[in-house]
C-alpha cells in the first residue's frame, strides 16, 4: 500500500512550494528526493506526535492538536531518522526518539513565544495569544515531561542522559539570553555560546542519538560515529540559527511569517547587528540603542537599522559565517560512506545555509 501523503505543513511541502526562487526550489526538490527513504518514518513520527498529545484533559488535546497541525519543518526528526538509516538501524525506536526531539523543540518554542510576547508562530496565532501565558507555560512544561517520559520508557540510560544534559544546557542558554536582552554589549563569542546552547545542541543530539540506539539494541560499537555525528549536527545547527538571524534582516514578512527585525524589537541582538556595532558611528549606535530601549520602531524606523547593517557590510560578513559552518557540516558528512542517507545529510547542510523560511 502506498504511503499516505505527508501533511502540507511538513518539510516536504515547504521545500516544493512554488513561491521560492527557482534555484532554491530545485535544491528543495533535491532534498525531498534525499528524504524519500525516510518518508514512511516521518509519517510515523507525525502519527506518534498526534497520539502522544491526546489526553483525557481536553485542553491538552486541543493545544496539542493545534501545535501538531501547525507543522513545522521537522528538521530535527528528519536528521535523527537519516542518521539512524546511515548507521543501519532498522527498528522503530528511532521514530519514538524523533518524537521526543520534536516535543523538546516545540516546548522551547512555546516558552520562547511567552518570553517574546509573540503574536504569531508559523503564520498563525501563537499558543500564548490563543490560550494565554498561564496555560501556555504549563503546556510547555507538559511537553518537556512528555518527552522525558517517552525516553524513560525506552530504557536507554545513555540516551536519557544525553537528552537531559542537552535540555539543561538549552535552559541555561535561555537564561543567559534573557539576561542579555536589552543590552547592546553582547560579544560575538557570547552570542555564539547562546546559539550553541539554544539551537545547535538539539541538532547535535538528534544526530548522535542513533549511535546510542545502535550500541544499545544492535550491540555494535558506535562511539566514533556518535562523535562525528555530534560534530556534524553542532555545525549544522549553528549554520541554521545564523541563517535564521540573517533572514530577519534579508527576508520579507511573508517569507518569515512575522515582521522583519522582530528580534531587535524584542531587545535581542543577533549576528548582523553584533557585526555592525564595532564599526558603527556614535549616531548609528544611538539609533540601535533607541530601538532596543523602546522595543518598537517609532523614533527609529526599520529602514534606518537596515541601512546601517548594509552600509557596514554586516550582511555579507554574516553570510560568510553561515557558509563556513555549513561547509564544516558538509565536510563531516562527506566522510561518511556513500548512501542515500549521506546524500540527505549533505543536502541538509545546503538547505540550512540557503533556506528562505
Amino acid at each position: 500500500m502506498a504511503a499516505a501523503p505527508m501533511k502540507p505543513s511538513t518539510l516536504r511541502e515547504r521545500l516544493l512550494t512554488a513561491t521560492l526562487p527557482a534555484e532554491e526550489r530545485e535544491n528543495g526538490r533535491r532534498l525531498v528526493r534525499a528524504l524519500e527513504p525516510i518518508r514512511g518514518k516521518l509519517e510515523q513520527v507525525e502519527a506518534e506526535l498526534q497520539r502522544r498529545t491526546k489526553s483525557p484533559i481536553p485542553t491538552i488535546s486541543l493545544i496539542g492538536d493545534y501545535l501538531v497541525e501547525g507543522g513545522g519543518k521537522r528538521i530535527r526528526p528528519s536528521l535523527l531518522l537519516l542518521c539512524a538509516r546511515l548507521l543501519g538501524y532498522e527498528g522503530d525506536r528511532d521514530v519514538r526518539y524523533a518524537a521526543v526531539i520534536e516535543f523538546i523543540h516545540t516546548a522551547t518554542l512555546v516558552h520562547d513565544d511567552i518570553i517574546d510576547d509573540a503574536e504569531t508562530r508559523r503564520g498563525r496565532l501563537s499558543v500564548n495569544r490563543r490560550w494565554g501565558n498561564e496555560l501556555t507555560v504549563l503546556f510547555g512544561d507538559y511537553l518537556y515531561m512528555k518527552s522525558m517520559e517517552i525516553a524513560l520508557d525506552e530504557g536507554d540510560l545513555r540516551a536519557l542522559r544525553l537528552l537531559s544534559q542537552v535540555t539543561l544546557e538549552m535552559t541555561e542558554g535561555e537564561i543567559i539570553a534573557s539576561e542579555r536582552r536589552g543590552l547592546i554589549d553582547l560579544t560575538l563569542e557570547g552570542y555564539l555560546d547562546i546559539v550553541r546552547r539554544k539551537t545547535a545542541l538539539l541538532f547535535a543530539a538528534s544526530c548522535r542519538l542513533p549511535a546510542c540506539l545502535v550500541e544499545t539494541y544492535l550491540g555494535e560499537p558506535a562511539d566514533a560515529w556518535g562523535e562525528r555525528l555530534w560534530d556534524y549536527g553542532l555545525s549544522l545547527g549553528i549554520a541554521f540559527q545564523l541563517q535564521d538571524d540573517l533572514l530577519d534582516y534579508t527576508a520579507t514578512e511573508e517569507e518569515l511569517g512575522k515582521p522583519v527585525l522582530s528580534d531587535l524589537r524584542e531587545g535581542k541582538l543577533t549576528l548582523p547587528l553584533i557585526l555592525s556595532l564595532a564599526d558603527a558611528t556614535r549616531a548609528e549606535r544611538k539609533q540601535i540603542e533607541t530601538v532596543v530601549a523602546e522595543r518598537r520602531f517609532d523614533s527609529v524606523g526599520r529602514g534606518d537599522i537596515l541601512a546601517i547593517v548594509q552600509r557596514l557590510g554586516a550582511v555579507e560578513r554574516a553570510r560568510r559565517m553561515v557558509d563556513d559552518y555549513a561547509e564544516t557540516a558538509r565536510r563531516i558528512a562527506e566522510s561518511f560512506p556513500d548512501s542515500p542517507a549521506r546524500d540527505g545529510l549533505l543536502l541538509a547542510a545546503d538547505f540550512a545555509a540557503h533556506r528562505r523560511k
